[in-house]
Parts: structure tokens; C-alpha cells; sequence
């Protein structure tokens, strides 16, 4: 969505959230929707290894965990097996900011992030005085 004011605008984004491979979001069933917390649960690809030469963590690894990126991803974004939405947030603002001081733009607007519990609110700004409000909300499949 979008909405224009005379010096200011705001773009609201929607971010899917996809599960790294081996793993899928369930939503914890709470009898009314939505809802609140969602679970990253292991799954078996055992019927896909082959086909696609990913491994099945459920039944080859005998329970052992890998340490690669997934995983410090799951560890950075979760409270034990949910989706922490803090931790989400931060984490997308901390990325966004880092990326931001490498754009040409940056030398001529400032970016501030914004605080919001549900989602990543940042507030362009230029020298002439004309702002933009991007918030990024999250959701998953």
C-alpha cells in the first residue's frame, strides 16, 4: 500500500518469511485466528534427498543439529522453536541499516529506523525536507 501526503509518503511492504530447507512453519493453534506464535518445525525430505541432493536432518543425522547458516539463522529469529517477532524485527532493521550505508543514496538521505513492535518502520529523509516512511510487515506461508 501506498499513501501520499505533501512532503511525505508512506509504502507499506508485505515480506513473506520462507523456512530454511529441511524446515517449515506451523502455525501453534491457539482455537481463534490467527495465530499468535508460529513454530519452525523439522521436516523429512527423505522422498526429495535424491532428487534434489538436500539432506534429511530428521533421519540421517541422528538428531544432531548442523552448524551452518540455517541454523544461526533459527537461533538469531527464534525463541525456541517459535518465531520470535522482536527478534525478527531487529534483526531485518540491523540488515537494512547495514545496507543502507552501502547505496549512493546514503550520502543524500538519512535513514532512521522507527520504533514498532509488529513490524520494521524506517523514515527516509533529504536535505529539501521531504520524508518517506517505509514499514516492512511480515507474514508466512
Amino acid at each position: 500500500g501506498c499513501s501520499i501526503q505533501e512532503n511525505s509518503s508512506t509504502y507499506r511492504l508485505l515480506v513473506i518469511l520462507r523456512p530454511p530447507p529441511g524446515h517449515s512453519f506451523m502455525p501453534e493453534s491457539t482455537g481463534q485466528p490467527p495465530a499468535r506464535r508460529i513454530r519452525v518445525v523439522l521436516e523429512c525430505l527423505c522422498s526429495r534427498e535424491q532428487l534434489l541432493g538436500q539432506r534429511c536432518y530428521l533421519h540421517t543425522s541422528g538428531g544432531q543439529l548442523p552448524t551452518d547458516q540455517d541454523w544461526y539463522l533459527l537461533d538469531t529469529l527464534c525463541t525456541g522453536s517459535c518465531l520470535d517477532a522482536d527478534k525478527v524485527t531487529s534483526w531485518v532493521q540491523m540488515l537494512v541499516a547495514s545496507a543502507w550505508r552501502c547505496l549512493p543514496y546514503s550520502r543524500h538521505c538519512q535513514l532512521t529506523a522507527l520504533p514498532s513492535r509488529k513490524s520494521c518502520r524506517f523514515q527516509l529523509s533529504d536535505t529539501s525536507g521531504l520524508q518517506c516512511t517505509i514499514e516492512m510487515v511480515f507474514a508466512v506461508q
